[in-house]
């Protein structure tokens, strides 16, 4: 195939800079009554900037696209480039669209001055190829820089591994993966791309220190968003290569929190708008048919972190 040229303004040196350490990712506030509150999303982005985020990343899972509708999803994307005013790289994220969908919506986060689109491409019953997958990234990749994902590639690994080869020597508007797929795989994909993209880790701690031996930038922090310090706690060992502190960590804080909020009524997620209300950031709410957390399952979370030393 012919090799695309690099849209967008940003250079792999800058994506990796922006990409390296703890990254947050928007979990979308709600009202009570099921309305976005943007006043919550402002008072979570400045949080997380103060807490020296470098990029906010917003994504199907944790923004809670799937209770969104498509012109929420634009409206929520041009809303945090406005509030975050070119303090920190703006990853944009498009809602499993088909191709010439993905394509005009990276056109309109290019507009709002979003810096880079997470593509997540649709793949029901494996009705994607290896060269349907690169068109769609290329169709994006012509309007902004693009960032994979691992996740949709589960099933399909060595499909996976030789998209991601193509992307890499053939498409240079393809700049960043969050890998959400572990283990051999993710070994295999960060030596492959880790020297062209910045390379990232979805999830806990342990999952980007598995992988920091083969070329893995940062990872995305839930702490950062309320604890901050337990966060950079553990990048600055990792960043002195004291690999006992960044596992103590990971003992102390990470797997008591995860352990817990795995646990509770409408999982993790339910958990961690209810941790960002008992911090004062954004509200507990989810739209339904997710569930909420109650007022007794707030307060022995409560009781929880403070047991952890989180409170």
């Amino acid at each position: 195939m012919k090799e695309i040229a690099m849209s967008g303004r940003l250079t792999t040196a800058e994506v990796k800079a922006k990409l390296t350490g703890p990254i947050p990712s928007v979990k979308t506030p709600f009202n009570r009554d099921g309305s976005i509150d943007y006043a919550g999303l402002e008072k979570w982005i400045e949080f997380n900037l103060g807490a020296g985020a470098k990029t906010l990343l917003l994504t199907y899972g944790d923004s809670l696209y799937s209770i969104l509708t498509d012109d929420e999803v634009a409206e929520v994307t041009k809303a945090a480039v406005r509030i975050v005013r070119g303090r920190a790289m703006v990853v944009a994220a498009d809602r499993i669209w088909w191709t010439g969908k993905t394509a005009a919506f990276a056109k309109y986060c290019r507009e709002v001055g979003a810096d880079m689109l997470m593509v997540l491409p649709p793949d029901w019953a494996q009705s994607c190829t290896v060269d349907t997958f690169v068109e769609h990234y290329v169709a994006a990749a012509e309007h902004i820089p693009v960032m994979t994902v691992t996740n949709l590639y589960m099933g399909r690994q060595e499909d996976g591994l030789k998209v991601f080869e193509i992307l890499r020597d053939k498409v240079p508007g393809v700049m960043a993966v969050k890998y959400d797929v572990c283990g051999e795989f993710a070994r295999k994909l960060c030596l492959l791309t880790h020297e062209k993209w910045g390379v990232f880790a979805g999830g806990m701690k342990q999952n980007h220190m598995n992988m920091h031996p083969y070329g893995c930038d940062g990872y995305l922090s839930t702490l950062i968003s309320f604890k901050p310090e337990i966060t950079w706690r553990y990048w600055k060992a990792i960043e002195k290569n004291d690999l006992v502190a960044a596992r103590n960590v990971i003992r102390d804080y990470d797997n008591p929190y995860f352990d817990y909020i795995m646990k509770l009524p409408g999982g993790f997620d339910a958990a961690e708008h209810g941790v960002l209300e008992i911090f004062g950031i954004t509200q507990r709410w989810r739209r339904k048919p997710y569930y909420s957390l109650n007022d007794a399952e707030m307060e022995r979370l409560r009781e929880q972190l403070v047991k952890m030393g989180l409170l």
